[in-house]
Parts: structure tokens; sequence; C-alpha cells
């Protein structure tokens, strides 16, 4: 299973990587939405990780992308920076919420209610 991280955070990016790549993942990891965007057009992935606070466009923005792109792809929020009211609008197009700061088996019961399993 191949999952693509994308966090503007390099401790949180190589942190993901390493916890998913003991869990048995293929991980990619990326700084930014564009990078994410190119790396979605030329790679299937199972599961997205994405930040939801980055510089120039956020996690939002990407995930309206990636849903008018690969509508089947599962989606996973991480963020410390959840509303209420977004987290009920990520819940009902489908996406999961992890928040910040999380445990590594707060990740891997968020990564199995996607239906991904390494």
């Amino acid at each position: 299973m191949k999952i693509l991280v994308v966090d503007d955070e390099q401790l949180v990016r190589w942190f993901l990587e390493r916890a998913l790549k003991k869990l048995g993942y293929d991980v990619f990891t990326v700084s930014n939405i564009k990078e994410a965007l190119k790396n979605l057009e030329d790679n299937n992935f199972d599961l997205l990780i994405t930040d939801l606070k980055m510089p120039y466009e956020g996690g939002a923005s990407l995930i309206e992308k990636v849903h008018a792109m690969k509508k089947s792809l599962k989606i996973i929020v991480c963020s410390a920076f959840i509303t209420p009211e977004m987290d009920n609008d990520f819940r009902d197009k489908g996406v999961q919420i992890l928040k910040k700061p999380f445990k590594l088996d707060e990740l891997e019961n968020v990564i199995s209610a996607c239906g991904i399993s390494a």
C-alpha cells in the first residue's frame, strides 16, 4: 500500500515516514500542494495524509483538488487546527481526521478506519 504524506514541516514528514514504514507501508513525502498534485498525477496512491495549514495553499484546497482528480483516494487530515465545523465538513466528504499531537496507535486506527492495511 502506498501513502503520500503532505506536510510543510520536515520533522512531521520524517516522523510519519518512519512510523508508516515501520507499519509496513510504502511512503512518499512532499512539502507542498504543488509537489503533492504532481505525485498524485504520476503515481497511484492508496492513501493521502495531509496537513491542513501550509504556506500558499492549505490542505483543504488540496482535498478539493484531489476529489476532482481521484475521487476514490482515501484522505486523512492531520492537524492541530480543526474546528468542530471543519471536522463535520471533512467527515461529510469522507475524510478522516487525525488531530495533532497524536500517538502511533491513533494513526493506525485512523488508517484502519480508511480500510487500508499494510
